[in-house]
């Protein structure tokens, strides 16, 4: 019931004050903030307390959020225009990230056509919304697409005006295409630790795939996101390859 009272982001009463109140045993409120956990609705973290859950989640825009029109012709990135989609406001700390030179592991290797061992630069971000983690991102980028460029630049936040897309684009990049892949997964023990996710809570993991209109791989990311965080939507044309094909014959 305190969970339904309570707003999101609400610290709900230790344990121990309950308690010394006089109201219930501390075995039985235990019980009931773990069943309040598990159900989804609030989550438990050292130094946090207990706080209760959003449960609205992030709308995520699908194709319409790399509308260029947001990043090369304005001041939006992904995902604040998740947000301002979502009637949500980002503040400045929102977002993370640590910048460094490494070893492409295989995957990132493959997508960018280079040679085991050779090195990329990986962007790697950790997003909130206020303190509750939302999502990390990781972009890989091939050395010379990003030597000198705010990409590469550890600063927290985004990378300046309209994000990493318009960086590129200055650089003479325009992105064309992109393929996204998407797998729920269950988490691992350290990313339960960074996104502080409740007991039971599956990720859903992102592999996106940028491209010019050459099929120049530009970025390639893998991104892990709170299943609960996010509600995905898409508006496309449906594709009739057989007309299409009569069309061009």
């Amino acid at each position: 019931m305190q969970s339904q009272l309570c707003p999101p982001g609400q610290q709900l009463p230790h344990i121990r004050d309950l308690v010394e109140a006089g109201e219930v045993s501390k075995p039985t409120v235990h019980q009931a903030y773990k069943a309040l956990e598990a159900g989804g609705l609030v989550t438990s973290s050292r130094g946090h307390g207990t706080v209760v859950r959003s449960q609205t989640p992030i709308k995520r825009l699908g194709i319409s959020c790399y509308d260029k029109v947001k990043w090369r012709d304005g001041d939006e990135v992904a995902f604040i225009a998740d947000r301002v989609e979502s009637g949500r406001a980002y503040r400045r700390g929102e977002q993370a990230q640590n910048v460094s030179r490494i070893e492409a592991p295989p995957a990132v290797a493959a997508a960018h056509g280079l040679p085991a061992g050779a090195e990329v630069y990986a962007r790697a971000r950790l997003v909130k919304e206020g303190d509750q983690p939302t999502h990390t991102l990781t972009s890989y980028y091939r050395l010379e697409l990003v030597e000198g460029t705010r990409l590469v630049d550890p600063t927290p936040g985004p990378a300046g005006r309209g994000g990493g897309y318009r960086v590129l684009y200055d650089a003479g990049y325009e992105i064309d295409h992109m393929k996204e892949e998407l797998f729920a997964r269950i988490p691992t023990a350290e990313e339960v630790k960074l996104l502080q996710l409740p007991v039971g809570e599956l990720v859903v993991e992102l592999h996106r795939t940028t491209c010019t209109a050459d099929d120049t791989v530009v970025e390639y990311a893998v991104g892990v996101h709170a299943a609960s965080r996010f509600a995905r939507e898409y508006d496309f044309k449906v594709p009739d390859s057989a007309r299409e094909e009569e069309a061009q014959s």
